[in-house]
């Protein structure tokens, strides 16, 4: 915090291995006054400093903020492996290299992009102007943060929000503030990024982020989690009328044309939907399916779903490990006991794994017999459960697709590219992958449409969030 790394004032609060239950040691526990702090030092940082308007300073920074990481590779890859409970093969991606590296995608855009543009003179109203528009930081920036993926939200939030002149305080999860802590130090240690220009605040209390979003020295609040806890933000946000950037939830459909191999994208669908144990707002979880190969769909992807199972995060062969905490598994087991209660079966799991005493375990887990107007059909689950569903063609399976109060992302597999390209723009969701096409990247907009959220991150979009636009005109 303003660039040194201090205790907090609560005194700490412990971080556990989600695969075994181990205590790894504690964290930083942050109060309300060491919140009050950090928003003081960034206010002072961007109001005080010349950090907003070097953009080539900027740029250095985040490349130096990219090297420290990449020279801790090792280090922050057994970190997260035992804080998240990430499968190993997933930090060689979107867990940990893969955002890493995209901070010289930002550092590039910062030097490379439009601050300025001519608009030529005019005369309105007889008056000869010449004018500009300008961009410019928005100020101070909020971020709000979740445990699934710590590393690729918080330096989706940190890259675009420092290459646009902004300042930091980042609120991470209680759940792993290690990931974040750690980002701290690399900030404080080894960049030149001065001294309140990123703050990192560690706490069990969940206050500290409702704090953030209320105080009217920050000017932009950028939040990742529940579409609830979204609201909640966003009226908080309100009385102030600061400017929110919103990523929620999703319940996203992975639709099977009836020209599609049914059983590579069944199996597809298997993997994709319980890959880091299914908590991941853009996870594919309603699977939809010709209806006159429904059973037959269902067998393969129970066969699948079984053939991955639930496996140590440590291992380079496991796709599914552990969900996050207790809680959550509470969370995910009151929703299997809701499907069943609604009618549905399961064709594979629906349970917690055999011979895992230790650690929070959800099976893979497939339910057949539901209607999307099911509550496990409809609501974000966060475990790996997939519901499968039967369509009966094109224009149906785009209904039942986009009837969701979410639009997040989404998936078509078939076998004409045209046709399953034509079902994808139908598609009400912020990201669709056509024939297992991966949308993931620096350059990439991220968001959702209805309450999967508001607004972009990542890509250019996601840069200019961080913006405000000035129009200035010179009498000439």
């Amino acid at each position: 915090m303003d660039g040194r790394l201090v205790p907090g004032a609560g005194g700490a609060f412990e971080t556990i291995n989600p695969a075994t239950e181990e205590v790894l040691g504690t964290a930083a526990d942050a109060s309300a006054d060491d919140m009050d702090r950090a928003i003081a030092a960034a206010r002072r940082a961007f109001d005080e400093t010349r950090w907003a308007a070097d953009h080539a300073f900027r740029a250095r920074c985040l490349r130096q903020l990219r090297e420290g990481l990449r020279r801790r590779a090792d280090e922050l890859r057994e970190l997260t492996i035992q804080e998240v409970g990430a499968p190993r093969f997933l930090t060689f991606g979107a867990q940990l290299d893969a955002p890493v590296d995209d901070l010289a995608w930002f550092a590039d855009l910062a030097e490379g992009y439009g601050w300025e543009r001519d608009l030529g003179r005019a005369e309105p109203m007889g008056m000869p102007s010449h004018r500009r528009v300008v961009r410019e930081a928005v100020g101070v920036v909020g971020a709000v943060t979740p445990w699934n993926f710590p590393h690729q939200i918080n330096l989706a939030k940190l890259g675009p929000a420092l290459a646009a002149g902004n300042t930091v305080v980042l609120k991470p999860a209680p759940d792993t503030p290690w990931c974040a802590a750690v980002l701290g130090e690399v900030i404080a240690e080894e960049t030149d990024i001065p001294p309140g220009v990123v703050n990192v605040v560690t706490s069990s209390d969940h206050a500290l982020g409702a704090q953030l979003t209320r105080d009217p020295r920050v000017d932009l609040v950028s939040f990742t989690g529940s579409t609830a806890t979204g609201r909640d933000v966003m009226a908080g946000a309100a009385a102030t009328l600061k400017r929110v950037f919103l990523e929620l939830g999703g319940k996203s459909a992975f639709v099977v044309l009836d020209d599609a191999d049914l059983r590579a994208a069944c199996s597809y669908a298997a993997f994709a939907g319980i890959t880091h144990a299914g908590q991941g707002c853009a996870i594919t979880t309603r699977i939809l399916v010709p209806r006159g190969r429904h059973d037959e769909a269902v067998e393969i992807t129970a066969k699948a779903l079984a053939k991955l199972g639930a496996g140590d995060p440590q291992d380079d062969r496991t796709i599914c490990g552990p969900v996050i905490s207790a809680r959550q598994r509470e969370r995910i087991e009151g929703y299997l006991e809701l499907a069943a209660g609604e009618g549905g079966a399961f064709a594979c799991g629906g349970g917690r794994p055999e011979g895992r005493d230790k650690g929070f375990w959800i099976e893979p887990t497939l339910i057949t017999g539901l209607t999307n107007d099911s509550r496990a059909a409809r609501e974000e689950i966060f475990g790996p459960v997939l519901v499968i569903l039967p369509h009966d063609g094109d224009d149906d399976a785009v209904r039942i697709a986009n009837d969701s109060p979410y639009g997040l992302s989404g998936a078509v597999h078939g076998g004409d590219v045209e046709r399953a390209r034509g079902v994808a723009r139908r598609l009400r969701t912020g990201t669709v992958s056509v024939n297992g096409g991966v949308w993931y990247g620096a350059d990439v907009p991220f968001g959702g449409y209805k309450q999967s959220g508001i607004g972009r991150e990542m890509g250019v979009a996601g840069f200019e969030e961080y913006l405000e636009t000035k129009a200035i005109a010179e009498g000439v």
